[in-house]
């Protein structure tokens, strides 16, 4: 499981050196290969690629005139790349999506339980400004037993 944070970079040539321990949990439970995309464009998702397999088997079941399946995958094959992680734990985010989501230079990764987020840091800060957890988020958790 992926868990907390981490500030990153992202270098000049739109590669991500995976913070140690996200790498360390990676590598162990899942290997090298990977899945980065995106649904809004806002951040990145890295995806271990045994995890995104079984979304898409998950997908596979919905019809395929399903208009979320449609739109869905859309945007994660428009954003999305099959990457291996280099020696030195490196991945390069596709530029369509460094443009997108603005992720260069200074970024946090983020633990999502079974892939990573990765945010522009600066953006990060303001999502978490503009978009406070509530009370009602509280309740909603409870519902489920959180």
């Amino acid at each position: 499981m992926f868990r907390g944070s981490s500030p990153a970079k992202i270098d000049d040539k739109g590669r991500l050196k995976v913070p140690t321990e996200f790498r360390r949990i990676l590598e162990e439970s899942h290997g090298r290969e990977v899945f980065i995309t995106s649904v809004m464009g806002r951040s990145a998702m890295l995806y271990p690629l045994q995890v995104w397999e079984d979304i898409e088997r998950r997908l596979a079941e919905v019809p395929s005139s399903d208009r979320a399946k449609q739109r869905f995958l859309e945007r994660v094959n428009y954003f999305g790349q099959q990457l291996r992680l280099d020696a030195q734990g490196r991945v390069v985010i596709p530029q369509i999506l460094r443009d997108r989501a603005e992720v260069t230079g200074e970024v946090v990764v983020s633990g999502r339980i079974e892939h990573l987020e990765i945010w522009n840091r600066e953006l990060f800060d303001q999502k978490l400004v503009e978009e406070p957890f509530t009370e009602d988020d509280f309740a909603a958790l409870a519902e489920r037993g959180i």
